[in-house]
């Protein structure tokens, strides 16, 4: 019996790995832009929920509140993002995609298309529509989890 876990086959590493490819390979694909995942998840995310305030935002992406406003600050600074105080809480920000930054979306979908079938690419077509859908099974299993 080896002394080591054998981490190379674990389901946590392995998923970890395939994060590193797939940050990688969108961040090759959309180098133009200077956008990272988790910035194009929030403004699509926003254009579909236009007014969102910025904790209700985070949560629709799976990522955390504190630091989501960062992410915001820098999407506000590239001109792709408004940030308004709400009228009856001037405390919750309200958030709106602008019009630059919805053009913006539009210009890289090709890109991200690209991307996605990059990262799939070393699979079969059955076993990428299978991937696709044992991560959503992964994902809703512990969202659904109490």
């Amino acid at each position: 019996m080896p002394k080591s876990y054998d981490f190379q086959h674990a389901p946590g590493h392995l998923i970890r790995r395939a994060q590193q490819f797939a940050v990688a390979i969108f961040m090759e694909e959309t180098a133009d832009f200077d956008i990272t995942p988790v910035q194009f998840a929030m403004l699509n995310a926003l254009m579909d929920a236009p007014g969102t305030d910025q904790v209700t935002l985070a949560a629709s992406v799976a990522f955390d509140p504190a630091t989501s406003g960062s992410v915001i600050g820098r999407l506000e600074a590239k001109g792709w993002v408004r940030r308004e105080a709400d009228e009856h809480d001037r405390r919750r920000k309200l958030l709106w995609v602008t019009p630059e930054g919805e053009q913006t979306v539009q210009q890289m979908k090709k890109a991200v298309i690209k991307a996605q079938a990059r990262i799939l690419k070393p699979l079969s077509p059955a076993e990428r529509e299978q991937m696709v859908h044992l991560l959503d099974k992964l994902v809703a299993g512990h969202e659904n989890r109490n």
